[in-house]
C-alpha cells in the first residue's frame, strides 16, 4: 500500500515549473524574463499553499527578482575563505546584483545521512531457526517424559 502524499498535484506542478525554467534557459539564455516568470509563479504557488520546498532549489532562486540562478548565465559565483576553515560560495545575480552566501563545509552532513537520525530496526526472524526448534508441545511432552522417566526410575 502506497503513502498518498498531501498537495502531491502541487509538487507536481512546482517540479513542472522548475524544469521548464530550466529548459527555457538552456535553450535560449536570452529568455531570462520567461524563466523568471515560471520561477515567480512557482515561489507564488508555494506561498499560497504553504508548501516547503527543497532547499537545493531555494538555493538557486534569487529571493528579490525570483530568477533562477544559473552560473555563467544569469549568475556569477565566487569561492571566498573568510577565515581558515571557513569556506564560502557567493553567487550574485547579474539582473538585480542580490549575492547570497553559502557556506561550503566539505565534512558538513545533513541530518538524515547521520547514524544518530537512523531508527534501529529489529532484525527479522531467520527462517532457518524454526526448523531448529522444536515446537512448544513437543518441548512440555519430552519434560514430563523426562520427568516420568526419572520418578519411575528412583
Amino acid at each position: 500500500m502506497s503513502v498518498q502524499m498531501k498537495d502531491k498535484d502541487a509538487y507536481q506542478r512546482l517540479n513542472f515549473l522548475y524544469q521548464a525554467a530550466h529548459c527555457v534557459l538552456s535553450q535560449n539564455p536570452e529568455n531570462v524574463e520567461l524563466a523568471r516568470f515560471y520561477c515567480s509563479t512557482q515561489k507564488t504557488i508555494a506561498r499560497r499553499l504553504v508548501l516547503r520546498q527543497d532547499p537545493s532549489v531555494k538555493r538557486t532562486l534569487c529571493r528579490k527578482c525570483c530568477s533562477l540562478l544559473v552560473p555563467g548565465v544569469t549568475a556569477s559565483s565566487r569561492q571566498r575563505r573568510r577565515s581558515r576553515n571557513a569556506r564560502f560560495t557567493v553567487v550574485r545575480c547579474l539582473s538585480c546584483e542580490q549575492s547570497k552566501t553559502l557556506l561550503n563545509h566539505p565534512d558538513h552532513q545533513l541530518w538524515t545521512e547521520r547514524p544518530e537520525a537512523q531508527q534501529e530496526r529489529p532484525e527479522p526472524p531467520d527462517p532457518g531457526s524454526s526448523a531448529q526448534k522444536p515446537p512448544r508441545d513437543q518441548k512440555r511432552d519430552a519434560s514430563k517424559a523426562a520427568a516420568a522417566q526419572s520418578a519411575g526410575g528412583t
